[in-house]
């Protein structure tokens, strides 16, 4: 590239730069980041030198290095600064990188199911979720797909297929589902920076968050009627240090603390720590229920369709995959990565 190439180049990236510092400083007060901020990109200037955007672009690999994938996760899910120009702006950004880091892919991996959240009809049928719908809005980004897979690819909708099978959030994390997955994706190496890939992945995660989403619901749902059967046969508390609760925990401080999840998990980010309480809690009642004369032995989850019903579940949420799903041991997040 000569100089002139170079100079055009650099300065089409200033307005973009303009876009994100706003966001990207927040970011860096939130997580405390030591890294000082940008003189030209504070002041806003329209038409800076090549000296200046030179500078910018250094400014946004140095807080790029530094930010974690989780932090971007979190804090996307929560600003007010989110917008889908930005996220297309923070889609360009990285995926114009001449080269990408593991940490760039998962970021990517993110923004790009976030961006299609963001776009997506508010009611969206999973038939409807296919390769060419998917492409066409996130054609802006990726540029024009041709939507046949290939076959390394295949196994994306194997994997969905099974999760869509699992009755319990405990099922799906225990299956070994979400580690195909991940395995895939890190299998891919640079063929995830392809077009197709990008696309076919993020169907992927969408598919996945709608999944995250029914069985933490669904095992709300049965927790609050396994409680209440529990109060009707004479049960006041139950133990549950296996949850991380008490050893005595009043049965009516467990229903509300179950009511206050149900309002977390439809926020934009939920963390992990509720969501492995959430799993351990449904044990020991499903546990408590089998043991307890008069009450009814617990029920297997309803299907797919009627806890999304229940839980009026919407396409376009995001606070499952992209939320942050750390359950141990395999600390993943609602797209099957690592952390």
């Amino acid at each position: 590239m000569n100089q002139h190439e170079n100079a055009t180049d650099l300065k089409s990236e200033w307005p973009r730069a303009r876009l994100l510092y706003p966001l990207y400083s927040a970011l860096c007060r939130e997580f405390v980041i030591d890294m000082p901020g940008c003189a030209d990109l504070e002041s806003d200037r329209e038409d800076p030198p090549q000296e200046s955007v030179e500078e910018s672009r250094q400014w946004f690999q140095g807080m790029d290095e530094r930010i974690q994938v989780h932090q971007l996760r979190q804090f996307l899910q929560t600003t007010t600064l989110t917008s889908e120009e930005r996220l297309r702006a923070l889609l360009k950004h990285h995926l114009s990188k001449p080269v990408r880091s593991e940490a760039d892919r998962d970021k990517i991996d993110f923004l790009l199911v976030q961006l299609f959240a963001h776009s997506a009809p508010s009611r969206l049928e999973e038939s409807d979720v296919d390769i060419e719908f998917i492409a066409q809005a996130l054609d802006t980004v990726v540029g024009v797909v041709e939507p046949q897979l290939p076959s390394w690819l295949s196994p994306l909708e194997q994997i969905i297929q099974s999760a869509n099978q699992c009755r319990s959030l405990n099922e799906l994390l225990t299956s070994g589902i979400l580690e195909k997955g991940r395995k895939l994706k890190h299998l891919s190496a640079d063929k995830y920076f392809e077009p197709i890939a990008l696309v076919a992945f993020t169907r992927f995660n969408f598919l996945m968050r709608r999944v995250f989403f029914r069985l933490m619901h669904g095992d709300l749902n049965a927790i609050l009627d396994g409680l209440r059967e529990l109060e009707s046969a004479g049960v006041s508390t139950l133990d549950c240090r296996s949850a991380q609760f008490s050893g005595d925990e009043p049965v009516a401080r467990l229903r509300m603390i179950c009511q206050s999840w149900k309002v977390m998990f439809h926020a934009e980010y939920s963390s992990g720590q509720p969501l492995r309480m959430l799993v351990d809690l449904r044990n020991v009642v499903d546990a408590a229920l089998a043991k307890t004369p008069g009450a009814r032995t617990a029920k297997a989850p309803a299907q797919p369709q009627a806890f999304a019903a229940a839980a009026g579940v919407s396409a376009n949420s995001s606070a499952v995959s992209e939320f942050e799903v750390n359950i141990a041991p395999a600390g993943l997040d609602g797209d099957g990565n690592g952390q």
